[in-house]
C-alpha cells in the first residue's frame, strides 16, 4: 500500500516541478526581453534577471535529477 502512495505522490510533485518550470523559464525570458529592451536597466532589474535565471536552472537541474522527460508534459 505504502509503494502506490509514494508514486502517486512522486508523480504529483513531478508535475507540480514541471509546472514550475515552464512558469519559470517564461519569467526569466520576459526578464531578458525586459533587459534588452531598456537603455539603462537599473540594477533592481539586473537583479530580478539573475534571480530569474537562478530559479529556472535549479528547477532545470532538480527536473534532470529526476530524470523526468519534458515532452511528455507538455
Amino acid at each position: 500500500m505504502g509503494f502506490l502512495r509514494k508514486k502517486t505522490l512522486r508523480r504529483e510533485f513531478d508535475e507540480k516541478l514541471v509546472e514550475q518550470l515552464f512558469k519559470q523559464k517564461e519569467e526569466w525570458n520576459r526578464q531578458k526581453k525586459l533587459v534588452e529592451k531598456s537603455l539603462e536597466p537599473s540594477a533592481e532589474v539586473l537583479y530580478e534577471l539573475k534571480v530569474a535565471e537562478a530559479k529556472y536552472f535549479f528547477y532545470l537541474r532538480e527536473a534532470k535529477q529526476r530524470n523526468l522527460k519534458i515532452s511528455r508534459w507538455k
